[in-house]
């Protein structure tokens, strides 16, 4: 099975980390995507990876030229390209592209519409979010399948408010296991003296979040500390870099590989940050991150707002630390009181949680190609939501 694969972001980790899916679940991809930093497929053997142009974060209108400039110049970007069984459009801007494609490759190709964030544009109450909703059910309406990670994005947007009606496969951000090397180490309490480490990792973009945890570790004064690393947005913040140097017990170590360093770096920390405000009550409140399951599943116990997806998730299993909100204060009372004794439970707790909860492994990514193949046999028919039992929700 060939699938053409059109990525917004060549640099993302998110990007690699489904490719990895596809082709363990016996595809073969080519991948075609805008760079904004180091592509990580290139060089990979197994993947053949096309550049179509560069884009910016947090820069819409420049990413919406490119994509309008790369439809014309699609058939030669994809010269050479063997026609796909499959074709996965990750984000708006990809989907617009998917049907110049499948026209190019000539017949009736089915297109997977693969959403992971719903972007602030799209929810929009004015004439902006009509006309964005608009757009993306005109390019998404030839489509066979929505691919998403949360079902508050099923809940929230694409049942009460997109255009789209589409079968439904929920993929979760879960930590990627081929081989089964990934070896939680489970980070002890600290000795005596030393501080409690709540980790921030990944793509790091929420300007409230480090002005709450900075503000947060100077009360705690040297007995909590922060550390970060990943991907910063640095359109964001106003000065990343210079933020953090200014932060007293604030620590950026930079970027680290998926999935190859995550019990390395969770291991050093005993929370994990799963707060995020950067749409806050919109997309913020509907997504689950993927340190949700890193940390989760390394013993790095996740913190999160009772309000959101991310804290409903956790409440019900009855695990992590949820807060009713998320500032300063709130933090200092929890870890004013935080004992060895009461960390060890909740990591207890998160320990008891059933490992594939947290992991994909070698027969998700076989259910997953198993899924888009059966999209070739059902080119017509309802329209009825669907989920994968190998790859639901675990709920």
């Amino acid at each position: 099975m060939h699938i053409l694969y059109l990525a917004h972001d060549l640099a993302d980790a998110a990007i690699r980390r489904r490719v990895l899916m596809l082709t363990t679940g016996g595809a073969k991809v080519t991948v075609a995507g805008f760079q904004r930093a180091e592509n990580l497929l290139a060089g990979d053997p197994a993947v053949c990876s096309i550049t179509l142009g560069r884009t910016a974060d947090a820069r819409f209108l420049q990413r919406m030229g490119a994509v309008a400039s790369t439809a014309f110049s699609l058939k030669a970007k994809l010269q050479g390209v063997a026609k796909p069984d499959v074709i996965i459009a990750r984000n708006l801007e990809m989907l617009a592209l998917a049907g110049r494609a499948a026209r190019l490759f000539g017949g009736d190709i089915p297109i997977v519409y693969e959403s992971l964030d719903i972007h602030r544009l799209l929810l929009d109450e004015g004439m902006t979010g009509r006309m964005f909703r608009s757009v993306e059910g005109y390019f998404g309406r030839n489509a066979r399948l929505l691919v998403t990670s949360s079902p508050a994005f099923v809940e929230s947007y694409f049942a009460r408010r997109s255009q789209l009606d589409l079968p439904t496969l929920l993929l979760e951000n879960k930590v990627l296991d081929l081989d089964g090397a990934v070896a939680p180490v489970r980070p002890a309490s600290p000795k005596p003296g030393e501080p409690w480490r709540i980790g921030w990792f990944g793509a790091i973009r929420c300007r409230k979040s480090l002005a709450i945890l900075s503000e947060f570790a100077r009360e705690m004064n040297g007995s909590v500390e922060i550390v970060l690393r990943g991907r910063p947005a640095t359109s964001e913040f106003d000065a990343f870099e210079r933020q953090v140097a200014d932060a007293p017990f604030v620590e950026f170590h930079g970027a680290y590989r998926y999935p190859e360093d995550l019990s390395s770096i969770y291991s050093q920390v005993q929370f994990v940050w799963a707060i995020d405000y950067f749409e806050e009550g919109l997309n913020s409140n509907w997504l689950l991150p993927n340190r949700l399951y890193e940390g989760s599943l390394h013993g790095a116990v996740p913190i999160a707002l009772k309000s959101t997806e991310t804290g409903r998730f956790l409440d019900s299993r009855r695990i992590g630390l949820t807060l009713d909100d998320g500032s300063p204060a709130a933090l200092v009372r929890q870890f004013e009181t935080m004992t060895d004794e009461r960390h060890g439970r909740l990591q207890a707790d998160l320990a008891a949680v059933d490992r594939s909860t947290w992991v994909a492994g070698p027969e998700d990514c076989r259910a997953l190609v198993a899924r888009l193949a059966n999209l070739q046999t059902r080119l017509s028919g309802a329209r009825a939501p669907v989920s994968s039992p190998a790859i639901g929700t675990g709920r």
